[in-house]
Protein backbone atom coordinates (compact mmCIF):
# COMPACT_ATOMS: atom_id res chain seq x y z
CA UNK A 1 0.00 0.00 0.00
CA UNK A 2 1.17 3.21 -0.81
CA UNK A 3 1.06 5.95 1.46
CA UNK A 4 -0.61 9.30 0.07
CA UNK A 5 -0.07 12.61 1.02
CA UNK A 6 -2.05 14.51 -0.74
CA UNK A 7 -5.64 14.43 -2.87
CA UNK A 8 -5.58 17.89 -4.09
CA UNK A 9 -2.47 18.19 -5.18
CA UNK A 10 -2.10 18.37 -9.61
CA UNK A 11 0.88 17.66 -11.31
CA UNK A 12 2.56 18.08 -14.79
CA UNK A 13 4.86 15.14 -16.01
CA UNK A 14 5.90 14.59 -19.38
CA UNK A 15 5.23 10.96 -21.26
CA UNK A 16 8.05 9.20 -22.55
CA UNK A 17 5.89 7.02 -24.48
CA UNK A 18 3.99 9.97 -26.53
CA UNK A 19 5.96 12.42 -25.94
CA UNK A 20 3.70 14.97 -24.21
CA UNK A 21 2.64 16.79 -21.16
CA UNK A 22 0.14 14.73 -19.24
CA UNK A 23 -1.74 16.39 -16.55
CA UNK A 24 -2.79 14.57 -13.33
CA UNK A 25 -5.10 15.98 -11.04
CA UNK A 26 -4.07 14.35 -7.83
CA UNK A 27 -0.52 12.09 -6.21
CA UNK A 28 -2.88 8.95 -6.50
CA UNK A 29 -3.19 9.60 -10.90
CA UNK A 30 0.62 10.28 -10.41
CA UNK A 31 1.11 6.86 -8.68
CA UNK A 32 -0.80 4.83 -11.34
CA UNK A 33 0.32 6.92 -14.41
CA UNK A 34 4.08 6.25 -13.21
CA UNK A 35 3.70 2.53 -13.57
CA UNK A 36 2.14 2.61 -16.85
CA UNK A 37 4.78 4.69 -18.44
CA UNK A 38 7.10 1.78 -17.25
CA UNK A 39 5.03 -1.12 -18.59
CA UNK A 40 6.59 -2.08 -22.23
CA UNK A 41 3.01 -3.36 -23.18
CA UNK A 42 1.42 0.07 -22.99
CA UNK A 43 1.41 2.17 -26.00
CA UNK A 44 -0.72 5.01 -25.23
CA UNK A 45 -2.07 6.81 -22.22
CA UNK A 46 -4.76 9.57 -22.23
CA UNK A 47 -5.56 11.33 -19.54
CA UNK A 48 -9.10 12.59 -17.87
CA UNK A 49 -11.19 10.94 -21.01
CA UNK A 50 -14.11 12.23 -21.62
CA UNK A 51 -17.13 10.14 -21.82
CA UNK A 52 -20.14 10.30 -24.71
CA UNK A 53 -22.43 12.13 -22.69
CA UNK A 54 -25.72 10.98 -24.68
CA UNK A 55 -24.73 7.32 -23.47
CA UNK A 56 -24.13 8.32 -19.98
CA UNK A 57 -27.50 10.18 -20.05
CA UNK A 58 -29.04 7.01 -21.45
CA UNK A 59 -27.21 4.40 -19.26
CA UNK A 60 -28.48 6.40 -16.49
CA UNK A 61 -32.06 6.54 -17.29
CA UNK A 62 -32.22 2.80 -18.10
CA UNK A 63 -30.71 1.88 -14.62
CA UNK A 64 -32.05 4.97 -12.18
CA UNK A 65 -29.23 6.60 -11.28
CA UNK A 66 -29.07 10.24 -10.94
CA UNK A 67 -26.30 11.65 -13.79
CA UNK A 68 -23.62 14.48 -12.62
CA UNK A 69 -24.95 17.90 -13.29
CA UNK A 70 -24.38 21.09 -11.87
CA UNK A 71 -26.72 24.31 -11.88
CA UNK A 72 -28.89 22.17 -13.49
CA UNK A 73 -26.70 21.34 -16.63
CA UNK A 74 -25.64 17.29 -16.91
CA UNK A 75 -21.99 17.14 -16.86
CA UNK A 76 -19.86 15.18 -19.25
CA UNK A 77 -17.85 11.89 -16.94
CA UNK A 78 -14.68 10.99 -17.44
CA UNK A 79 -12.43 7.99 -16.60
CA UNK A 80 -8.59 9.54 -15.21
CA UNK A 81 -7.35 6.97 -18.04
CA UNK A 82 -7.68 5.10 -21.14
CA UNK A 83 -4.87 2.86 -21.96
CA UNK A 84 -4.13 1.41 -25.44
CA UNK A 85 -1.89 -1.83 -24.80
CA UNK A 86 0.34 -4.61 -27.35
CA UNK A 87 -1.81 -7.27 -25.01
CA UNK A 88 -4.11 -9.41 -27.43
CA UNK A 89 -6.14 -9.88 -24.44
CA UNK A 90 -6.79 -6.31 -23.19
CA UNK A 91 -5.62 -3.72 -25.51
CA UNK A 92 -7.21 -1.54 -24.26
CA UNK A 93 -8.30 -0.73 -20.64
CA UNK A 94 -10.08 2.33 -18.78
CA UNK A 95 -9.00 3.10 -15.20
CA UNK A 96 -10.48 5.24 -12.33
CA UNK A 97 -8.22 6.20 -9.37
CA UNK A 98 -10.12 6.65 -5.91
CA UNK A 99 -8.84 6.79 -2.90
CA UNK A 100 -10.06 4.21 -0.53
CA UNK A 101 -12.28 6.76 2.08
CA UNK A 102 -14.36 7.91 -1.18
CA UNK A 103 -15.64 4.67 -1.66
CA UNK A 104 -17.61 5.23 1.30
CA UNK A 105 -19.66 7.61 0.20
CA UNK A 106 -23.15 6.34 -1.47
CA UNK A 107 -23.48 8.74 -4.57
CA UNK A 108 -19.74 7.93 -5.30
CA UNK A 109 -20.41 4.50 -5.59
CA UNK A 110 -23.23 5.45 -8.08
CA UNK A 111 -21.21 7.55 -10.09
CA UNK A 112 -18.80 4.80 -10.52
CA UNK A 113 -21.19 2.13 -11.19
CA UNK A 114 -22.37 4.35 -14.18
CA UNK A 115 -18.73 4.37 -15.30
CA UNK A 116 -18.61 0.76 -15.25
CA UNK A 117 -21.59 0.08 -17.53
CA UNK A 118 -20.59 2.70 -19.84
CA UNK A 119 -17.26 1.02 -20.57
CA UNK A 120 -19.11 -2.39 -21.06
CA UNK A 121 -20.96 -1.19 -23.22
CA UNK A 122 -18.15 -0.01 -25.38
CA UNK A 123 -16.63 -3.76 -24.56
CA UNK A 124 -13.99 -1.69 -22.96
CA UNK A 125 -12.01 -3.39 -19.68
CA UNK A 126 -12.84 -1.20 -16.63
CA UNK A 127 -10.66 -0.98 -13.46
CA UNK A 128 -11.09 0.80 -10.19
CA UNK A 129 -7.97 1.48 -8.61
CA UNK A 130 -6.93 2.63 -4.94
CA UNK A 131 -3.96 3.51 -2.88
CA UNK A 132 -4.06 0.06 -1.55
CA UNK A 133 -3.12 -1.43 -5.29
CA UNK A 134 -0.09 1.13 -5.55
CA UNK A 135 3.36 -0.84 -4.35
CA UNK A 136 5.44 1.93 -2.52
CA UNK A 137 8.52 -0.13 -3.72
CA UNK A 138 7.64 0.26 -7.28
CA UNK A 139 6.23 3.44 -7.26
CA UNK A 140 9.70 4.95 -5.40
CA UNK A 141 11.83 2.88 -7.97
CA UNK A 142 9.90 4.23 -10.90
CA UNK A 143 10.34 7.83 -9.44
CA UNK A 144 13.69 7.39 -9.19
CA UNK A 145 14.41 6.43 -12.49
CA UNK A 146 11.78 8.10 -14.34
CA UNK A 147 13.85 11.66 -15.13
CA UNK A 148 16.77 9.65 -16.94
CA UNK A 149 14.76 8.44 -19.52
CA UNK A 150 15.12 11.75 -20.82
CA UNK A 151 18.94 11.62 -20.85
CA UNK A 152 20.17 11.65 -24.31
CA UNK A 153 23.30 9.17 -24.62
CA UNK A 154 25.37 8.49 -27.84
CA UNK A 155 25.33 5.18 -29.20
CA UNK A 156 28.52 4.65 -29.00
CA UNK A 157 28.93 6.23 -25.45
CA UNK A 158 26.05 3.93 -24.29
CA UNK A 159 27.55 0.33 -25.83
CA UNK A 160 30.56 1.50 -23.62
CA UNK A 161 29.08 1.39 -20.61
CA UNK A 162 26.57 -1.37 -21.03
CA UNK A 163 30.11 -3.09 -21.18
CA UNK A 164 31.49 -1.21 -19.05
CA UNK A 165 29.21 -2.04 -15.66
CA UNK A 166 28.73 -5.36 -16.97
CA UNK A 167 32.49 -5.93 -16.15
CA UNK A 168 32.08 -4.19 -12.77
CA UNK A 169 28.84 -6.00 -12.08
CA UNK A 170 30.32 -9.80 -12.64
CA UNK A 171 32.88 -8.93 -10.24
CA UNK A 172 31.08 -7.56 -7.37
CA UNK A 173 28.06 -9.47 -7.34
CA UNK A 174 27.08 -9.06 -4.07
CA UNK A 175 28.00 -5.70 -3.65
CA UNK A 176 24.62 -3.09 -3.49
CA UNK A 177 25.23 -1.10 -6.66
CA UNK A 178 24.94 2.50 -4.79
CA UNK A 179 28.38 0.59 -2.76
CA UNK A 180 29.38 -0.30 -6.29
CA UNK A 181 29.16 3.34 -7.74
CA UNK A 182 31.32 5.04 -4.95
CA UNK A 183 33.96 2.53 -5.13
CA UNK A 184 33.87 2.99 -8.81
CA UNK A 185 34.08 6.93 -8.16
CA UNK A 186 37.09 6.82 -5.98
CA UNK A 187 38.82 3.72 -8.07
CA UNK A 188 38.31 6.04 -11.67
CA UNK A 189 38.71 9.49 -10.27
CA UNK A 190 34.37 10.34 -11.09
CA UNK A 191 32.76 13.11 -10.02
CA UNK A 192 30.61 12.20 -6.53
CA UNK A 193 27.52 10.37 -8.16
CA UNK A 194 28.75 9.94 -11.68
CA UNK A 195 28.71 6.78 -11.14
CA UNK A 196 25.57 5.95 -9.67
CA UNK A 197 24.09 8.86 -12.50
CA UNK A 198 25.45 6.91 -15.04
CA UNK A 199 23.85 3.10 -13.71
CA UNK A 200 20.50 4.84 -13.47
CA UNK A 201 20.55 6.04 -17.23
CA UNK A 202 21.62 1.93 -17.96
CA UNK A 203 18.36 1.20 -15.55
CA UNK A 204 15.91 3.22 -16.92
CA UNK A 205 17.16 2.73 -20.68
CA UNK A 206 16.66 -1.31 -20.02
CA UNK A 207 20.02 -2.33 -20.67
CA UNK A 208 19.45 -4.04 -17.89
CA UNK A 209 16.01 -5.42 -16.46
CA UNK A 210 15.36 -6.07 -12.76
CA UNK A 211 12.46 -6.99 -10.17
CA UNK A 212 10.88 -3.63 -9.92
CA UNK A 213 9.68 -5.05 -6.32
CA UNK A 214 13.03 -4.52 -5.18
CA UNK A 215 14.11 -1.39 -3.29
CA UNK A 216 16.84 0.77 -5.71
CA UNK A 217 18.73 1.37 -2.51
CA UNK A 218 18.86 -2.34 -1.86
CA UNK A 219 19.69 -3.30 -5.49
CA UNK A 220 22.58 -5.88 -6.28
CA UNK A 221 24.23 -6.61 -9.36
CA UNK A 222 23.18 -10.62 -8.98
CA UNK A 223 19.87 -9.07 -9.23
CA UNK A 224 20.24 -7.79 -13.12
CA UNK A 225 19.66 -8.83 -16.14
CA UNK A 226 21.63 -7.75 -18.90
CA UNK A 227 19.69 -7.22 -22.13
CA UNK A 228 20.39 -9.55 -24.91
CA UNK A 229 22.85 -7.81 -27.92
CA UNK A 230 20.26 -7.78 -30.24
CA UNK A 231 17.71 -6.24 -27.99
CA UNK A 232 20.43 -3.42 -27.60
CA UNK A 233 20.58 -3.06 -30.72
CA UNK A 234 16.88 -2.94 -31.28
CA UNK A 235 16.65 -0.18 -28.00
CA UNK A 236 19.10 2.05 -29.99
CA UNK A 237 17.36 2.09 -33.27
CA UNK A 238 14.04 2.80 -31.55
CA UNK A 239 16.00 5.74 -29.71
CA UNK A 240 16.99 7.36 -32.51
CA UNK A 241 13.60 6.82 -34.64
Amino acid sequence: MWDVPSQGRSHRIFGHKVRRTHHLFSDLELAVFLPLEWQQDVTDIREQFPLQRELTIEIADQYGITHPSASGVLQYMTSDFLVDTSRSDKMRVALQAKYSDELQKPRMIEKLELERRYWEQKGVHWHLVTEKEISSVALENIKWLYPAQRDEIEDADLKHRADFYSHHFAENKESTLINLAKSLEVAYDLAPGESLREIRQLLSQRVFSFDINIAFRKLAPRDLVAAEAVTLEEMLHVQNQ
